[in-house]
């Protein structure tokens, strides 16, 4: 069996992954807020925004942890195709539990329905990132493991969810989040440790991109994406502070019959 090394940067990745997981859950919850707050075209438009920014966040959180992922005696690559497949389920199963739960008015079935899809699909992602994976040797899972993610996966994404509904203050979203990128973190981690891997030496040259000249430049790119929408959302007014502007500009006199 080769030797996984799931830190060979040290705490580099898994302190940055982490930190990419709470800042698309943090983001995601405010949008979220957001949504609820309003209506229409708003609440979708703001419910699209925070699923981006959750998928995004738990996307990057997996990818920059796999920059520190090493196999003793082979090299790694990654599949392109399939690494954007798991960037896109990502995206769109976080969405669908988003709208679950943007549009279900709070029932505990939609918040149910909304975390399982989430959560599994959230744990497809990945595996189907793992699946991307190219080395010399072959890669087997541990099945009670790889059960025990899902159901981390699940839970977060339900937890995720809730929170979503239920948080509304700043310090409240900011706690959240810490909890949500923990959970997300561990399901990642849990995952990781249900693998193993029996190396077969070769010096054929493997298929893919490695993770710096693939994953890390994408992953900088998605975390910008993060950190500029979370500038965004800072300086866009909420429901009330518009709606307390549109009623300064309103003329005197103008609502009387």
């Amino acid at each position: 069996m080769g030797h996984l090394d799931h830190a060979a940067l040290g705490w580099l990745t898994p302190v940055l992954s982490y930190a990419m997981a709470c800042t698309g859950a943090a983001l995601g919850l405010r949008c979220t807020v957001r949504a609820l707050a309003t209506t229409g075209r708003s609440r979708r438009n703001w419910l699209l925004t925070a699923a981006s920014a959750l998928g995004t966040g738990i996307w990057t959180m997996h990818f920059v942890a796999m920059l520190g992922f090493r196999v003793g005696g082979t090299d790694i690559r990654y599949d392109v195709p399939l690494t954007l497949a798991s960037l896109l389920v990502a995206m769109v199963v976080v969405c669908a539990g988003v709208f679950a739960v943007g549009y279900g008015g709070g029932r505990t079935r939609a918040l149910l329905l909304g975390g399982l899809t989430t959560g599994i699909g959230v744990a497809s992602m990945h595996y189907l990132g793992m699946a991307a994976v190219r080395l010399h040797g072959d890669v087997s899972y541990d099945p009670p493991r790889v059960g025990l993610s899902v159901l981390i996966a699940v839970a977060a994404a339900t937890a995720a969810l809730w929170a979503a509904l239920h948080t509304r203050s700043p310090l409240a979203v900011a706690l959240a989040s810490l909890i949500m990128g923990a959970a997300v973190s561990s399901m990642h981690y849990t995952g990781m440790f249900a693998v193993s891997v029996r190396v077969t030496p070769s010096g054929e040259a493997l298929p893919g991109a490695t993770a710096m000249q693939f994953i890390f430049p994408l992953a900088v790119g998605l975390g910008s994406y993060l950190f500029l929408t979370s500038a965004f959302v800072a300086l866009s007014p909420t429901a009330r502070e518009h709606d307390a502007s549109a009623a300064a500009r309103r003329p005197v006199g103008s609502t009387a019959g």
